[in-house]
């Protein structure tokens, strides 16, 4: 799909359904989305995005190789599984810092930093997947 219209209108669609992914990210904790939907919105953008510039505008855009992303969301979900042993509680017990930012007390948990580690691992298997297949396309 090369039209004008198309071209001109994904920068701004892509950009506006990654806020929203993060969106989703971040409010996955007390209602529905988290990491994994999240993630595949993110996903969907950058296919958006593929779709209307194609696969190396694509690489261009997300700086890291795909692969790389998803493990380094493997590695921040089983660091934050992880911290709840160090802790001497049961594996993906939960565990909460209270920083303060600004003068104000900031709730931190190892449950948001799993739920951002599944959202990387999903953004960076499917887009590996997606960019794969597209480019086996173009040839």
């Amino acid at each position: 799909m090369n039209t004008l219209i198309f071209r001109t209108v994904a920068p701004f669609l892509t950009a506006l359904m990654m806020m929203f992914s993060i969106f989703v990210l971040l409010r996955g904790h007390n209602e529905p989305g988290g990491g994994f939907i999240g993630g595949l919105i993110a996903v969907s953008a950058l296919a958006i995005y593929g779709i209307a510039y194609g696969v190396t505008a694509v690489r261009r855009a997300i700086w890291f190789h795909p692969l790389s992303i998803a493990g380094f969301g493997l590695a921040l979900s089983a660091i934050s599984g992880l911290l709840s042993m160090l802790a001497g509680v049961p594996f993906m017990t939960g565990l909460w810092i209270y920083p303060e930012l600004f003068g104000v007390q900031v709730p931190l948990a190892t449950v948001m930093s799993f739920d951002i580690g599944v959202y990387f691992v999903v953004l960076g298997s499917i887009t590996s997947i997606a960019l794969t297949l597209e480019e086996r396309d173009d040839d």
